[in-house]
């Protein structure tokens, strides 16, 4: 049962238990891809996008968490909304997650070059445990005779809106909607107390301040809180010069502060780098995260103003 107990912490560690814990993958790099965190984002640009983010989080510890994502989205040509879809999968140890999600968001005018969007995601996300890659004290365990893997697949939703100009930012989104539940197997835990998925809501903003001809200043901040759950926030600021490239720091509520490097070529292409340094406990025994963003900018299918798209690739 020794073993079962390491199974037990991961799950804590992912949010699958009702314990104080966030239960989303997290992204230093979210300002590049807030998207993913509101669906209202999609239809708020001029132009098709995709993004594509890496993060390998607490280097150093074994089987630590590793996250992949692919984004996709855009406008309609000639309305005022917008549609897209991501794909992720978030791997700690022998648990994982899988997801697939589609949006749409209609956005309106409100006065002079602000606008207001509102959109919804609808997906698929699968869990899995694979008990193979793990030792048992006991290979009769009670949790082995329904087999070596655990599978669940749960649709979910997300809801948010979002307020945005050419120098501004600003939304609310709520994640995990359904509220499901993950039960795997009566024998690891009481079937109520496991995997109640609770609602996130994230609070998010940004604002673009212009120094002079060569130097840009954005401050951005992030508030992610669940019923139960302390909030935590995160706070970057970016010096972006020629608007071409950039330097920044981050920090993260009891958890990290980081450094951020980025360049953007030819207004098409960005790539950005991260690296987060851990303050918590857990500094003890990891060498920080890395994360890598790449985005790519293509097919300028509206003009500027028609549908609200006034923000720049970042």
């Amino acid at each position: 049962m020794k073993k079962l107990n390491f199974l037990l912490a991961i799950m804590v560690l992912l949010g699958f238990t009702n314990v104080k814990a966030q239960q989303l993958p997290m992204f230093t790099q979210y300002m590049f891809n807030d998207y993913i965190i509101n669906p209202a984002i999609a239809g708020t640009h001029d132009y098709d996008q995709v993004k594509t983010n890496y993060r390998y989080q607490w280097i150093g510890i074994k089987d630590g968490p590793k996250t992949y994502l692919l984004s996709y989205y855009g406008p309609h040509k000639t309305q005022p909304m917008g549609w897209g879809g991501y794909i992720f999968s978030d791997k700690t140890g022998p648990t994982k997650r899988t997801g697939v999600y589609g949006s749409y968001a209609y956005n309106i005018e409100v006065t002079g070059d602000i606008r207001v969007s509102a959109g919804i995601f609808v997906g698929m996300v699968q869990y899995d445990f694979d008990l193979s890659a793990m030792e048992f004290d006991d290979e009769s365990d009670p949790v082995l005779l329904h087999g070596n893997n655990y599978r669940k697949t749960i649709p979910d939703a997300s809801f948010g809106v979002y307020v945005y100009s050419s120098q501004f930012t600003g939304g609310v989104s709520m994640n995990q909607l359904l509220s499901n539940k993950i039960q795997m197997t009566d024998t690891i835990v009481n079937k109520d107390a496991i995997g109640k998925l609770k609602n996130h809501i994230y609070l998010h903003g940004s604002y673009n301040y212009n120094i002079n001809r060569e130097f840009d200043l954005k401050p951005t901040l992030l508030l992610k809180t669940m019923l139960g759950v302390p909030p935590q926030l995160d706070i970057s600021v970016r010096t972006v010069y020629q608007k071409m490239a950039w330097l920044g720091f981050a920090w993260r509520t009891s958890d990290a502060v980081s450094v951020l490097l980025g360049y953007n070529y030819n207004n098409m292409i960005n790539i950005g780098l991260s690296y987060d340094l851990t303050v918590s406990q857990l500094s003890k025994y990891s060498d920080g995260t890395l994360e890598i963003m790449i985005g790519v900018k293509f097919n300028m299918i509206k003009q500027s103003g028609k549908s609200g798209g006034k923000r720049k690739l970042r």
